[in-house]
């Protein structure tokens, strides 16, 4: 049987496993701690903007994030339930604990995969060719393909203000040797940054002065195998941040890490610090502040919107000037944390590293940040990993078909300079990658390879014959005495004269979900499916000029490119063109043209060379 070697217990570690693991390679899971296995070690929470679409995906595949997010979670919200359907995005508070309970406890019964405690220290290859991995206890591991999935841990350090200590979140253990052999295999190393605020105690909070957050109910689930609505056990709490806390942090920013050369790595943009914040939004007032709860077990709080790396002197005062806030006690120091990560685009679009056959890495040491983009990236690893050793073609999903295939084809070909985030705004099909078709797009990718049992095959069978089914009926039609009561309880003007169903799921107050209540329709009709036909019949129009580009689109992604490809024959190719290419080796004409430095005329000049 083939061996894998997985270095890493986070989120990317824990999909890369089971889906090798689930494809019948017999795997083995290397954590520096196994208290640390899927440790939600920033915000107590999955899903967000954007990052809910990636966990409906990882599920659709055939991955676990979703699944246990919804057996574990404490409140479940739809974000942007105002705006369209392509930028709703899912949020759950998850109970940190049960978490990382629930996954241990999936990875402990998954057969052919075997965990141990244990820091991997060298990557062993022959002729550029994954052989076994070394651990520091002094074992060697065979291994015909590795996944590196190591996090946020290789050489991390907390910061505090003035305070540094060598560790990696929450205190834990870090990887001290392993960046060294990633360097001599020809990885470009650099220096990331990201950050956590404090936990805070729940009775020191005045809750009177800040607003709830509660969860919806009857909405979507991440995992399409949930049958059953996860209770809202919780709420939340929004407050902000005050003038005296601006003041706070202007007075004390050569106290800052951040501004006084004390950290050296670039942090994320788009999850600042709150003196970040302060400093490049320096005409406002104030900033949002949540406060979520870490779990039922626990009376921590998280300080959603209040990362710092301030000294503790300085951290008290500012969190005491946020409203709510004025007698806060903190049970745990906000800090930043610096990390090795390596150049993304030394990859192929398999996640495979380009310098070795067999070695592939996930997660924050491809640069990207959070638990979603790093689970995400973690199963299309362990998912080629074990094509890769089935002799059988890689699943390289693309833009129009997953934002895990955006997400992908953005580090590898683009790079990024700062921890990658994943927007709805990054993906150019969105209207198409909803979190509702998840399903319907991905699912027949995890049949073909394997990772779909009989409960999720059948649920998606179910759901296709569901959706033929109440297609079936939309051309009935209804007189307006019919549709009287439907339409006054939806406030939208009665029809003059007969109206087919479609016509009256286009109306705005009225969907299908509604029409099955007050007509005699959609019977035995799942409501995720009739969701998935409103927002098809109510975004018709769009939906089809997204399918024009997107035709467009893949006509240069099947125009495909051998690996070894050598540019620097191409006549009329310009020096630039040639060098990113040469050092990207896109597998496609579509990912060519979108390298940076690769211009039009670059690329009419390779389509050209292509066709001889």
């Amino acid at each position: 049987m083939k061996k894998a070697v997985v270095i890493g217990g986070g989120h990317a570690g824990v999909e890369a496993g089971l889906a090798l693991a689930r494809m019948g390679i017999d795997t083995t899971l290397l954590c520096l701690n196994l208290d640390s296995i899927s440790f939600l070690a920033c915000n107590p929470s999955i899903g967000g903007t954007a990052k809910g679409h990636l966990v409906c995906e990882i599920d659709a595949l055939g991955g676990q994030m979703g699944i246990n997010t919804d057996k574990t979670l404490i409140q479940l919200r739809m974000l942007n339930l105002g705006k369209g359907p392509a930028v709703q995005s899912l949020r759950a508070q998850s109970d940190k604990n049960e978490y990382h309970n629930e996954m241990k406890r999936t990875l402990e019964s998954q057969q052919n995969l075997h965990i141990k405690q244990a820091e991997a220290i060298d990557i062993i290859t022959e002729n550029n060719v994954v052989k076994a991995v070394k651990t520091a206890q002094g074992d060697t591991l065979e291994a015909d393909a590795v996944v590196v999935a190591t996090g946020v841990y290789l050489n991390s350090s907390i910061i505090i203000g003035e305070y540094t200590r060598d560790v990696g979140p929450n205190g834990f253990a870090n990887a001290k040797q392993l960046t060294q052999s990633l360097i001599n295999l020809g990885f470009n190393v650099r220096r990331f940054k990201t950050g956590t605020p404090a936990r805070v105690h729940f009775d020191s909070l005045n809750l009177s002065l800040m607003t709830e957050q509660i969860g919806d109910e009857g909405i979507q689930t991440f995992s399409f195998l949930t049958d059953t609505q996860p209770e809202n056990k919780v709420k939340c709490y929004l407050t902000y941040t005050t003038k005296e806390t601006k003041d706070i942090i202007l007075k004390n920013l050569d106290r800052c890490p951040m501004y006084n050369g004390s950290i050296s790595g670039v942090g994320p943009r788009y999850c600042p610090s709150i003196e970040s914040k302060v400093v490049r939004f320096a005409d406002k007032e104030r900033h949002q502040v949540f406060l979520e709860p870490e779990s039922l077990s626990t009376k921590e709080y998280y300080v959603q919107g209040v990362s710092t790396s301030m000294p503790i002197d300085v951290q008290k005062q500012m969190y005491k000037s946020i409203i709510g806030l004025e007698n806060v006690e903190i049970l745990r120091d906000a800090y930043a944390i610096e990390y090795d990560c390596i150049d993304s685009t030394q990859l192929y679009p398999t996640l495979e590293y380009k310098g070795c056959r067999g070695l592939f890495t996930a997660g924050q040491i491809n640069g990207s940040s959070g638990y979603e983009e790093a689970g995400a990236q973690g199963l299309i690893a362990g998912i080629n990993a074990g094509l890769y050793l089935q002799g059988k073609e890689p699943l390289i999903l693309k833009r129009n078909e997953s934002y895990i295939g955006v997400l992908i084809d953005d580090l590898v070909t683009k790079g990024t300079e700062e921890p990658y985030r994943m927007m709805t705004s990054r993906a150019e099909y969105r209207l198409h990658l909803r979190q509702d078709n998840a399903d319907l797009r991905l699912t027949p990718y995890a049949i073909q390879i394997g990772l779909a049992n009989e409960k999720r095959q059948k649920k998606y069978y179910d759901k296709l014959q569901e959706l033929e089914k109440a297609k079936s009926e939309l051309n009935k039609t209804f007189s307006p005495n019919e549709v009287r009561e439907l339409f006054e309880f939806a406030k939208e003007n009665l029809p003059k004269s007969g109206i087919t169903l479609e016509g009256i799921i286009r109306r705005n107050n009225i969907d299908a979900i509604l029409a099955k209540r007050f007509l005699n329709v959609f019977e035995n009709i799942s409501e995720m499916t009739l969701r998935t036909l409103s927002t098809d019949i109510k975004y018709d129009g769009y939906l089809k000029r997204e399918e024009e580009q997107i035709a467009s689109f893949i006509k240069n992604e099947t125009i495909l490119i051998p690996k070894d490809y050598n540019y620097s024959n191409i006549h009329g190719l310009r020096k630039e063109a040639i060098e990113k290419l040469n050092l990207i080796k896109p597998a496609s004409l579509g990912q060519a043209s979108r390298i940076s430095g690769v211009n039009p005329a670059d690329i009419a000049v390779l389509l050209c060379n292509l066709k001889k």
